[in-house]
C-alpha cells in the first residue's frame, strides 16, 4: 500500500515551539496570517532590503533587492495557494479556507530567502570556501565530521531554518513559533547536510544544530521519512519554488532591461509564446504604453497569470504524487511545455547576459576578501573564547561587537561558530563592507 500524506496534518495550525496557548485578542486574524505578520516584523526580514538579490550594491533605485524579490514571490504564492486551495475544494479540511493555503505559502515564500548571507549566493560560496580553504583548517579543529560539513556547505536555506525556529523572535525558545503548516511550506530541502557531502543532494535544509527541529516539524505533519535524518517535502514547498522561479525568471529579465544588458524586444520574443492565441489581445495595449519600463511590467503582469494558471493546474494533476512523495522535479516541469521553456529560456538568458556583467563580476569577487576578514577575525575571537576560557582584549571588543549573539566560555566550539556565523550572515552588504574595512584599518572620515 502507497503511504500518503494527508492534508488535515500537513495544514496543522499549530505553532512550532509555543509554550502556552495565548489569549486570542485579534481572533480576525488566521494563525496563518500571524505567521505573515510575524515575519514581515522580524528585523532579518527587514535587512533583506539592503542585501544581493543578482545585482550588489547597485545604485539604481528600480533593481530588485532580496527584499522586494521576496515580496513578489510572496505574491505569487498566495495567488498560487489561494487557486490550488479552490480548486481542490473539500479535499482539503473543512476548517481551512482556500484563503488560509494563500496565507501559508505567502508566509513560506516571504521567509525564503531570510537565510542568505551578504552578497547573496556569492556570499555563501565565500564561507564555504573560507572553511575548505587549507590555511583556515585550525578552525575545524576539535570538531565532529558532521559539524565540519555544515561549515563547509554553508546553506542560505539551512540558515533560514535557524533563522525562523531559533534566532528571531522568542530567541532560542522556539523562534518565530510559526505554525507547522508554514514551517512544512518553508523547509524546501527537509534533510541534513550529510545529503549534500556524500553527493546525494545538492542543497540541504537543516543543520546539525536544528536537526531536533526538523524531526520535530516533519513528526508533526506527517512527512514520510526517506532515510535518517530525512523526509519528503511538504507539497506547498513545490508552490513556493513556482513563485520563486516564476519571479526570477521575469524579474531578472526585467532588471536587465533596467539597466541596458537586454533589449525588451528579445524579452517580448523569449516571453510571448506562452501566451498563445490571446497574444493579439494584448499587444495593442503593449504597444500604447509611453515606455519600455511600463512595457516590460505589463507584459510580465500578464505573464505571471498564465503561469499561476498552469502550475495550480499542474499541482492539482500531481496532487496524488505530491502526497505520496514521489513527484520528480519541480511542479514547473508539468507545465506546458511553452511555461518549461519560458523559466529555462529566461535562466538562460539571464545566466549568459546578465550574471556576467564586468561591475557585478568585481564586486562578487571583492567579496571573497570582505568575508574573509569577517569570518578571521570573529570565527578567532570565537574560538580564544571557547579554547581558552575567555578571550584577551581585542578579541573581546569583537565579541562585544555580537551582542546576543556573543558565546559563552562554556559552550562547544560549534555553537560558538554557530553565533559568529548567525552574525555574520545577518549583515547586509553595505555593513558586511564597513566592518570588514574597519577590522583592515579603516578609518572614517
Amino acid at each position: 500500500m502507497t503511504r500518503k500524506m494527508n492534508w488535515e496534518q500537513l495544514l496543522s495550525p499549530i505553532r512550532h515551539g509555543e509554550i502556552q496557548t495565548r489569549l486570542a485578542l485579534d481572533s480576525g486574524r488566521s494563525a496563518f496570517h500571524k505567521d505573515y505578520d510575524r515575519i514581515v516584523f522580524s528585523s532579518a526580514f527587514r535587512r533583506l532590503d539592503r542585501k544581493t538579490q543578482v545585482h550588489p550594491l547597485v545604485e539604481n533605485d528600480h533593481i530588485h533587492s532580496r527584499l522586494t524579490h521576496s515580496l513578489e514571490v510572496g505574491c505569487v504564492g498566495r495567488s498560487l495557494g489561494s487557486n490550488v486551495a479552490h480548486r481542490l475544494g473539500a479535499q482539503l479540511p473543512s476548517r481551512i479556507s482556500a484563503g488560509d493555503v494563500g496565507d501559508i505559502v505567502q508566509a513560506a515564500c516571504l521567509a525564503h530567502d531570510i537565510g542568505n548571507p551578504p552578497y547573496g549566493h556569492t556570499g555563501e560560496d565565500a564561507i564555504r570556501y573560507f572553511f575548505s580553504e587549507p590555511k583556515n583548517a585550525h578552525f575545524l579543529e576539535g570538531l565532529s565530521d558532521a559539524e565540519i560539513i555544515d561549515l563547509q556547505t554553508f546553506e542560505g536555506n539551512a540558515q533560514g531554518l535557524r533563522i525562523v525556529s531559533q534566532v528571531e523572535g522568542h530567541r532560542f525558545e522556539g523562534g518565530m513559533r510559526l505554525t507547522y503548516a508554514t514551517m512544512g511550506a518553508f523547509i524546501k530541502y527537509p534533510w541534513s547536510s550529510n545529503y549534500v557531502a556524500n553527493g546525494q543532494q545538492k542543497k540541504f535544509g537543516c543543520y546539525q544544530s536544528e536537526l531536533a527541529i526538523l524531526t520535530d516539524v516533519a513528526t508533526n505533519l506527517g512527512l514520510l521519512s526517506t532515510g535518517e535524518h530525512a523526509w519528503c517535502r511538504h507539497p506547498l514547498v513545490y508552490l513556493l519554488e513556482a513563485a520563486d522561479d516564476i519571479c526570477y525568471c521575469l524579474i531578472d529579465l526585467e532588471d536587465g532591461i533596467e539597466l541596458q544588458l537586454l533589449r525588451y524586444d528579445e524579452v517580448e520574443t523569449l516571453i510571448r509564446p506562452v501566451f498563445g492565441d490571446i497574444w493579439e489581445t494584448i499587444e495593442p495595449e503593449l504597444r500604447g504604453a509611453d515606455n519600455e519600463r511600463r512595457r516590460i511590467q505589463m507584459l510580465r503582469g500578464y505573464a505571471m497569470e498564465i503561469m499561476v494558471n498552469a502550475v495550480s493546474d499542474a499541482f492539482v494533476r500531481e496532487q496524488e504524487a505530491l502526497l505520496s512523495g514521489k513527484l520528480h522535479g519541480s511542479i514547473i516541469d508539468y507545465c506546458a511545455v511553452e511555461v518549461q521553456e519560458l523559466v529555462t529560456g529566461a535562466k538562460r538568458m539571464a545566466r549568459e547576459r546578465i550574471f556576467n556583467d564586468a561591475r557585478k563580476l568585481a564586486v562578487e569577487v571583492g567579496s571573497y576578501a570582505t568575508l574573509s576578514v569577517l569570518l578571521e577575525g570573529f570565527l578567532s575571537a570565537v574560538n580564544e573564547c571557547v579554547t581558552e576560557g575567555g578571550a584577551k582584549y581585542r578579541n573581546r571588543r569583537i565579541i562585544d561587537l555580537m551582542g546576543r549573539s556573543a558565546p559563552q566560555p562554556d559552550w562547544s566550539l560549534y555553537s560558538a561558530y554557530m553565533r559568529a556565523l548567525d552574525y555574520i550572515s545577518g549583515m547586509t552588504d553595505n555593513h558586511a563592507a564597513m566592518i570588514s574595512r574597519q577590522f583592515s584599518g579603516y578609518q572614517p572620515d
